[in-house]
């Protein structure tokens, strides 16, 4: 048996380069391939860390990374590190509709963290002018042609365990993003969960990912965990998936992939874009492990991802459904295959129980939500009422709690929320609703999102999967809440989807009225179909709901305001194609 041992990232890179000829492979955009051995990427990240510390970097410096390509990302990350640094990764700006808000996103995030340097493109540097300004902490910009440093002239910095190895912000999706604390020693027994306890990597295992690495699961998932149990990982460009789904079935066959995430988004266009002509000479039976995270996972869309592609080899049991957080440092617990737990729909939503179906039960009656597994070893879930606190038993929904290594050190400079959300008991608050059954976990949605018409509990995920039903609704791209409205008597439920084929608003509308009434017994009081791109998103692809819910409010995404008005409305907030869905492991807002 693999004896556990924890070790710092360096010591962890260090101990890689013992695997002579794997490492890391980029894939560029013109699908051009370049292998950097894990010698190399030792090589480079100490030749940062020196070019770093001669710019004025000291240990326990926090350094702001802006780089777009993860062949710049992954050596500077790993480098700030090397150099005894902290790195803090930032999203890069996507398209020029969306610049006024990332602007406001980057000063944020660079003042808040106390940042001393930051790394980025020449091109960034000059979309980004004087974030000098809001960021007194900040000295330096600096392009990758400075970080050319003598990988001689490195000096251990002496990191231990306790050290804070980056921080990490929040996507933001509620509130301005917070800095969660992650130290070596959270990622060491992390990465021990993810890769020894949930996947059960091996020598052969070999990863291959399209997802970004300035968030958590493309970060963490596929290079921090990988570094750590040596396990060699072929990279590939976001705008790459989303532009041709078809190349990540591609690189998985070519490189003979064993392990690949995606949210459920990403299952759902890959089985729908992907052509038959395509897949001539493709081979995924290699794949053991299809992890799905982030979003609320649908067993239908994984079934139809593996009956779509059964004929070159994918094997429905190699979907690995995942529960995780940043909170968390990234996974708090995984499951396999697509395990379905049939519940009544109304017991749910009313009394907050979890009750099995019958197998006679009609499907309007009832809802299947997949599960996520247990708690790794040395880690803890537990249900909790929202407002007593008190521990529920199994089958009752409540606030889902977490205890362990794993758990965060807390917010970067704010003690008050940190201390709402970790209890003196060691448990970490995650805002989210759940339950548990026989330990495995089970996600209903954020107990902030929660809609209550009539003293009835409604998920808001639920009354968006049936509105992308229908025909014409862009896949996982509509959102529900509620909204004041005079006279009611209650709040208004409000339900806004996206489509392609604005022409049939009013047709999408009612259709969309009539699929939640049937599913559900719900009847919505408004629907408002919009233009492609127009509900906004965090920089990691999630939909905002309660930025949505004050767009509405404010009459940006009424259907009453003039079309000139909606298309503008749509292009000021609206999600350019590297934004659409790039969701990764939910994270707490």
């Amino acid at each position: 048996m693999t004896e556990k041992i924890l070790r710092t990232l360096p010591d962890a890179l260090a101990r890689a380069t013992e695997r002579h000829g794997y490492g890391f492979t980029f894939v560029a955009d013109d699908l051009s391939e370049t292998e950097v051995p894990w010698l190399d990427l030792l090589a480079q990240a100490k030749s940062i860390g020196v070019a770093l510390t001669e710019h004025g970097m000291k240990k326990g410096d926090h350094v702001a990374l802006i780089l777009p390509d993860a062949e710049d990302f992954v050596p500077s990350f790993l480098g700030v590190i090397q150099g005894g640094g902290v790195p803090v990764p930032l999203y890069p700006p996507m398209g020029v509709g969306q610049l006024g808000g990332y602007l406001e996103h980057c000063r944020h995030i660079v003042s808040a963290s106390k940042s001393r340097l930051l790394v980025t493109t020449r091109q960034i540097k000059a979309v980004i002018g004087k974030v000098h300004e809001s960021a007194p902490d900040l000295r330096e910009i600096l392009l990758m042609g400075d970080l050319e440093g003598d990988a001689s002239l490195w000096r251990d910095p002496g990191l231990g365990l306790d050290d804070t190895a980056f921080i990490q912000f929040t996507s933001g999706s509620t509130s301005k993003p917070k800095g969660v604390i992650v130290t070596h020693g959270n990622l060491a027994e992390n990465a021990w969960a993810i890769m020894h306890e949930g996947l059960g990597s091996h020598d052969d295992d070999r990863g291959v990912s399209w997802l970004p690495l300035f968030h958590d699961m493309g970060l963490i998932g596929f290079v921090i965990a990988p570094i750590h149990h040596r396990v060699p990982v072929t990279f590939m460009s976001p705008m790459t998936f989303l532009k041709r789904p078809v190349t990540w079935l591609e690189i998985l066959s070519r490189h003979k992939g064993t392990i690949t995430y995606g949210p459920n988004f990403s299952y759902a266009i890959t089985a729908k874009r992907v052509r038959d002509r395509d897949l001539e000479g493709l081979d995924l039976s290699h794949v053991r492990v299809a992890g799905c995270g982030a979003e609320p996972i649908q067993a239908a869309t994984l079934a139809a991802f593996a009956d779509r592609f059964a004929s070159i080899g994918f094997s429905h049991s190699a979907f690995v459904p995942s529960y995780g957080m940043a909170e968390h440092t990234l996974a708090i617990a995984f499951s396999t295959g697509v395990p379905v737990d049939r519940v009544l729909r109304d017991e749910l939503w009313t009394e907050g129980e979890a009750k099995p179906a019958a197998e006679d039960s009609p499907a309007d009656e009832l809802l299947e939500i997949v599960h996520c597994g247990g708690a790794f070893p040395g880690h803890e879930i537990r249900i909790v009422d929202v407002e007593s606190r008190e521990v529920l038993s199994e089958r009752h929904v409540g606030e889902i709690e977490l205890r362990g290594p794993s758990v965060m050190r807390g917010y970067y400079e704010m003690p008050e929320a940190t201390a709402e959300t970790i209890g003196e008991d060691g448990f970490m608050r995650t805002g989210d609703l759940g339950y548990l059954a026989e330990g495995n976990i089970y996600i209903c949605g954020r107990a902030k999102d929660v809609i209550i018409v009539n003293g009835k509990n409604y998920y808001p995920q639920d009354l968006e999967w049936s509105a992308c039903e229908v025909d014409g609704v862009r896949a996982g791209n509509s959102v529900a809440f509620p909204s004041f409205e005079d006279g009611l008597g209650r709040e208004a439920v409000v339900i806004v989807a996206e489509t392609k084929e604005i022409a049939r608003r009013e047709q999408l509308e009612q259709a969309i009225r009539t699929r939640v009434s049937q599913d559900t017994g719900l009847t919505v009081d408004e629907v408002v179909v919009v233009e492609a791109g127009t509900i906004p998103k965090t920089s990691s692809g999630k939909l905002q709901r309660s930025k949505a819910r004050q767009q509405y409010e404010a009459g940006a995404l009424s259907k009453r305001v003039d079309e000139g008005k909606l298309q503008l409305a749509g292009h000021l907030v609206g999600s350019q194609l590297a934004h659409l869905k790039l969701s990764i492991f939910g994270k707490k807002s």
